[in-house]
């Protein structure tokens, strides 16, 4: 099953969507501005993005820049904006393709299928590794919430398990503590150090060969952590 982010400030619109491509099989997820948009693709796996231009917050020509300095996914622009200079900057900044505002569903979800065929020939997502995260000899299986290092299963708590999905879903990308503790433990942050650098200290005991140097879970010193790209 593909997952799919509908990002649009019309619920109206989002809905309509999403009843139309929940028919075809994909699993919806859903956000009315761009900044939602960024948090549910730290949280979830994602596989195209259906995004609105005109949107409160962050819009979607921002969400796409933002989104093209990380991740390769399909992006699909939908838009009241029919002027070619709109499209030719959506597809500049990195957008797959381009529909405008009113659209026939049919031929969105034509372009939905499009898209996905695309991504998957090209080799950039595999259904059959979908469920599992990697880094080197580090897996964590997110279907079996298990994670293993060189073969060896090692026992996680649910929270060592969310921070190293969090990392493993964006290796390379350096989250600062507050970063860590909102996404993790759903709260705002204040005064958290402590806390995020006790179960990182964990972590690192079960998954590192040697703490001191260590080579999946790094700190960058004055910024955050992250978990390296092997």
């Amino acid at each position: 099953m593909y997952n799919i982010l509908v990002v649009d400030d019309d619920k109206e619109i989002v809905e309509s969507i999403e009843i139309y491509l929940k028919n075809e099989g994909y699993k919806i997820f859903k956000a009315y501005d761009g900044l939602k948009a960024l948090d549910i693709l730290i949280e979830e796996e994602i596989h195209l993005i259906l995004m609105d231009i005109m949107m409160p917050k962050l819009d979607g020509i921002k969400a796409t820049i933002k989104i093209r300095e990380e991740r390769n996914i399909p992006i699909i622009l939908v838009s009241a904006k029919s002027e070619d200079t709109d499209k030719i900057m959506g597809l500049n900044i990195g957008a797959d393709d381009y529909i405008t505002k009113p659209f026939n569903l049919l031929e969105l979800i034509a372009r939905v299928k499009s898209n996905l065929r695309r991504y998957v020939s090209l080799g950039n997502y595999s259904i059959e590794n979908k469920s599992v995260l990697k880094s080197g000899e580090l897996e964590l299986n997110l279907e079996s919430k298990e994670l293993k290092v060189d073969g060896e299963t090692v026992k996680i708590t649910p929270i060592e398990y969310r921070i190293i999905k969090l990392l493993l879903q964006n290796k390379g990308r350096v989250f600062s503590i507050d970063e860590i503790y909102e996404k993790v433990w759903n709260e705002e942050s204040f005064n958290v150090d402590n806390t995020v650098a006790v179960h990182i200290r964990r972590i690192r005991e079960k998954i590192e060969i040697n703490t001191k140097e260590p080579k999946y879970l790094k700190v960058v010193w004055g910024v955050g952590y992250k978990i390296e790209k092997l």
